[in-house]
């Protein structure tokens, strides 16, 4: 009797490995699809949740428990969609106010030729830090960066792995990002805690990185250019000091550890009268770009600047809400064990963090798209971990920097296209191999002292 207990139960388990299989692959191939097309993961993150419900209702689990799991993930993931709201608000009114052609104009006189690749890689970093998108950034100070670098005859791949590098410098660590937004949520940590630990872990990288664009930047015959950035955004904005203000409101606020929605609101208020009193726009106006995002009536500024509002922050949102409900009907499901006993295992070998890597960069690979990356790998490596600030550096210093490096990752592609540089330049991406690079090394000599002690 109990040999044909014993018999049953490995073909209940091999038949549950067989079914977990067929179901992630399928899952794969929806998301492959997608992105040969070319359309949106959404309709493939949507087939994932029948997937895996059949998958629960084969192995034995009731639709009612795994929905009412998947609801409870996701309403607890929704809090973020405030922030990522606020996030579409701000970055269309520090376009409409002239805050950002205000710092662009400003900083972009720094460029000289022969510091041009280093400057490339600081300005942006100084940009995404404040709007905290690397799109965003890649939109305005990378194209700028760009073409006052190839105007003084600097190869593109060179300018384009130091935007890249520093799009995300800021896109990881600023308190406005989304990235770093939805590593809190998923943690449940505090915003400017994490910034600080993440401060702390990109100096070396963020030295070492400088070095290299540095050296590149001596090694390069570059010739003074002529393009007059200040004059361009003149002729389509009021560039007066006020301008500046929101994003002072907005660092101060941060600074003093405020709570971010507040500070970000308090960025917004202060942005609405410079765009009625400085920039001359009506309420209506404002209105349509604080909707559908900011569209500038010069064209040439146009490529620029434009973007932003509630609209541009629906796919995330989306995104967000519907891979957080994996989570849940996963724990009920049990449809990751397998995968992570692997993973477990993995981390005994090459640490956590090793094993949080490896896992990324899979993660990115099948993602394709850094905030399904950052989901795939909380959800896979969250039981590795106990500590919740070392989870949030795990997850910093691997799938949000690692998912700009798959080539075929819009995380990569969209700012690489943005600028006009070539994929060639994920290669001079220095800042994100060197962050986990380093921070794998820190860990791992870190767990021999510990076996040595």
């Amino acid at each position: 009797m109990s040999k044909a207990l014993t018999y049953r139960a490995i073909i209940i388990k091999e038949r549950n490995i067989m079914a977990e299989l067929v179901t992630m692959a399928l899952f794969c191939a929806a998301l492959i699809a997608c992105i040969i097309t070319n359309i949106s993961i959404v309709p493939a993150l949507l087939a994932g949740v029948v997937m895996f419900l059949i998958h629960g209702k084969i192995t034995g689990h009731k639709f009612a428990t795994m929905l009412s799991k998947g609801f409870a993930t996701m309403r607890a993931a929704s809090i973020v969609v405030v922030t990522f709201v606020l996030i579409g608000l701000l970055t269309t009114l520090w376009r409409a106010a002239g805050t950002v052609p205000f710092i662009v104009a400003n900083t972009s006189s720094l460029v000289r030729p022969h510091v041009v690749i280093l400057l490339a890689f600081l300005l942006n970093c100084l940009m995404s830090l404040l709007t905290g998108s690397s799109f965003a950034t890649a939109a305005t100070m990378g194209i700028i960066t760009m073409t006052l670098g190839t105007s003084m005859q600097v190869s593109p791949v060179f300018l384009g792995g130091a935007i890249l590098s520093g799009v995300y410098f800021g896109d990881r660590c600023s308190p406005v990002s989304t990235s770093a937004q939805l590593v809190k949520t998923l943690t449940h940590t505090n915003i400017f805690d994490n910034i600080v630990l993440m401060l702390k872990t990109s100096i070396v990288p963020f030295i070492i990185t400088c070095a290299i664009y540095a050296v590149l930047a001596l090694c390069t015959h570059p010739s003074a250019g002529s393009i007059d950035i200040t004059g361009l955004f003149s002729s389509a904005f009021d560039l007066h000091w006020v301008t500046v203000i929101p994003a002072l409101v907005l660092v101060v606020l941060a600074i003093v550890r405020m709570d971010v929605r507040i500070t970000m609101g308090a960025s917004i208020l202060t942005a609405l009268p410079v765009c009625v009193l400085v920039q001359h726009m009506d309420w209506l106006e404002i209105g349509r770009a604080l909707v559908f995002g900011f569209h500038c009536s010069n064209a040439q500024v146009a490529s620029l600047i434009d973007g932003g509002g509630i609209v541009s922050m629906i796919k995330v949102i989306l995104i967000v809400c519907i891979s957080s409900s994996y989570s849940g009907i996963f724990q009920e499901t049990g449809l990751l064990d397998g995968t992570h006993r692997l993973i477990a295992s993995m981390a005994k070998h090459i640490s956590v963090f090793g094993a949080t890597l490896v896992t990324s960069v899979v993660a990115s690979a099948v993602a394709c798209n850094q905030t399904l990356s950052i989901m795939l790998t909380d959800q896979l490596c969250g039981n590795l971990e106990n500590d919740e600030q070392r989870k949030v550096i795990n997850l910093e210093d691997t799938a949000v920097v690692v998912a700009p490096l798959i080539p075929w990752s819009i995380a990569g592609a969209v700012p690489l296209a943005s600028v006009g540089a070539p994929t060639e330049s994920l290669l001079l991406s220095c800042f994100l191999y060197l962050l986990p690079i380093c921070s794998l090394v820190r860990t791992l000599i870190a767990d021999r002292r510990k076996v040595a002690d």
